[in-house]
């Protein structure tokens, strides 16, 4: 059986293999989802994203499973537990930052109806589906990432620059730029998610 073409970035690692081709570009519609990559994006800022996903579990269980209504109410005193807890990344402005977000996601859920209605419309409610062909024509962020950075910021968020925001836009599937020479390209395209 013939290896399986995939994007370039992928390494043979077991768990950069499976989010790659289970997860990466397919399009999430559930807020506990939305705000779980919010939360590991911010997490990853200067680091790579393998050293995330390899604590993903750590920060499942230290991160209450993502529910942000309980990250919104974590004390400062929870916040000190979370620095001594060797299953995440223990860096005090990126865990101040998770329960900051969590908080600005609960009055996003409010205004919108859910935190989903509101990051879709950035895009028309539709993925944008790119055409890359070459590593290097993948960008770092666009127009559309600017945009939800900055509206983000004005409501309270942080750890969202544009450059984040584009890789949760790849990741949640807001935007495919698989490789057209991968074999999911054509899958996340198809996905009815």
């Amino acid at each position: 059986m013939p290896k399986a073409i995939r994007c370039g970035w992928v390494t043979d690692d077991p768990d950069y293999l499976a989010y790659h081709d289970n997860e990466w570009g397919v399009p999430v519609h559930d807020d506990r989802k939305l705000f779980e990559f919010l939360i590991l994006e911010g997490a990853q800022a200067g680091l790579s994203w393998l050293t995330i996903l390899k604590r993903r579990q750590g920060y499942r269980k230290a991160f209450s499973d993502f529910d942000p209504k309980k990250v919104a109410r974590y004390s400062d005193k929870k916040i000190e537990k979370l620095l001594q807890d060797k299953r995440i990344i223990r860096n005090r402005l990126k865990i101040n930052s998770a329960v900051k977000n969590a908080r600005a996601f609960l009055k996003i859920q409010e205004e919108f109806g859910s935190f989903d209605a509101y990051s879709w419309r950035f895009v028309g409610g539709r993925q944008q589906v790119n055409a890359f062909k070459d590593l290097e024509e993948v960008p770092a962020n666009s127009p559309i990432s600017d945009s939800f950075s900055k509206d983000l910021k004005q409501r309270g968020f942080s750890f969202v620059g544009s450059t984040i925001m584009y890789a949760h836009m790849q990741a949640v599937g807001m935007i495919n730029d698989h490789l057209v020479s991968c074999f999911r390209y054509q899958e996340v395209i198809n996905d009815p998610r």
